[in-house]
């Protein structure tokens, strides 16, 4: 749909029709986001008090998928259409406790494993119950503590998280805490793929973050392309802020200050000596995108020496006023398509080409 060269010294980037036209707005949904995993919260916070069932929708406002986590009776959890299978009706409409799944409706009943158990008033129905009548389950994948489901995802979570746990191993996520005041969603005006594509690349941090560009070593600056993984290793300028790597590490004697982490198609992790930073870039319209912010720290020390949450804000603020002004570009009649610098856009070629190839698929 939109061929992107190999060879990022001879490629041109994606075109403006594919931010803007209404055709690659509905590719995007059924070809790279139904098709991709999704993340859907913490483990340990939406089942840390009394509730088993959890509503919750799918990329709302673009996949639109009312999804339902069941905690079951072994403490495992499943993932179920939040779609009573009798008239459509929504079978929870907030957290709650509760030993069935009962549609509030006309009283169908399931298990909190879906499976259809109680229909009143339907003694004469014939050919019933049918297993279209228990609720659809959905694929469901951790990594740590962290919830991942889909549509109909055809990509490799079990490679992403080698991938991740190749270089992150050594930090205990599960122990970190989750900063509920700090934690924020950004709405952005511009096109979800433009604030990846900025995401993507630290060529514009001495020109756009001079704070965050006083952090890190510009020169030494390092992007890892690696199939559905893209991994930005920040330098630190100064010996202050690094990770204490174990000797096994393979950064282990280097001057690491920050991970930054792309998960296809929209998923991010922003990792510094004080803890970590999930980024979840959410489609709402062409022209309007919701980035939430979730922090976990283990450092609060190093986290307010490094002015993690001043830093933070500062950035997003100056990458929102890059990826909109460039929102407001892509309509002009002189431009099309750019090029990419062969040395400082690795990544960003490496997203359009998974993108491009997501297209493809029918």
């Amino acid at each position: 749909m939109y061929p992107i060269h190999p060879d990022p010294a001879r490629a041109e980037t994606l075109p403006t029709d594919f931010y803007l036209s209404a055709e690659a707005w509905e590719a995007c949904r059924d070809r790279i986001f139904v098709k991709s995993w999704q993340f859907l919260g913490d483990e340990q916070l939406l089942f840390a008090g009394p509730e088993n069932l959890h509503p919750l929708s799918l990329l709302e406002n673009y996949l639109d998928e009312p999804l339902l986590l069941s905690r079951q009776q072994d403490e495992s959890i499943k993932c179920l259409s939040n779609v009573c299978t009798h008239r459509g009706m929504l079978l929870a409409q907030h957290p709650k406790q509760a030993r069935k799944i009962t549609c509030a409706y006309h009283g169908r009943r399931f298990g909190l494993d879906g499976q259809f158990e109680h229909m009143p008033e339907f003694k004469g129905a014939e050919d019933f119950p049918r297993p279209c009548d228990h609720l659809h389950e959905l694929p469901l994948k951790k990594w740590r503590q962290f919830l991942f489901s889909g549509v109909d995802p055809s990509v490799d979570f079990e490679a992403i998280v080698e991938k991740l746990e190749s270089r992150l191993y050594f930090l205990d996520f599960e122990n970190f805490t989750f900063r509920p005041e700090l934690s924020k969603t950004y709405n952005v005006s511009a096109h979800w793929a433009l604030y990846l594509d900025n995401y993507m690349e630290g060529f514009h941090v001495p020109f756009v973050h001079n704070d965050l560009g006083a952090l890190l070593d510009y020169g030494s600056y390092t992007t890892i392309p690696d199939g559905d993984v893209i991994w930005q290793i920040g330098y630190a300028s100064k010996e202050d802020f690094t990770f204490d790597f174990p000797a096994d590490h393979p950064d282990y004697g280097r001057d690491v200050t920050a991970y930054y982490i792309w998960v296809y198609p929209n998923f991010m992790l922003n990792i510094y000596p004080w803890g970590v930073q999930l980024n979840v870039v959410r489609p709402v319209s062409p022209t309007f995108t919701k980035v939430e912010f979730l922090y976990y720290i283990h450092d609060d020390e190093t986290f307010q020496q490094m002015n993690g949450a001043q830093l933070a804000e500062k950035t997003e603020r100056e990458d929102e006023f890059v990826v909109e002004a460039v929102q407001k570009g892509l309509r002009s009649q002189f431009y099309r398509t750019g090029r990419f610098s062969p040395a400082r856009e690795k990544g960003v070629h490496h997203l359009h080409r998974l993108f491009s190839a997501g297209l493809g698929e029918k």
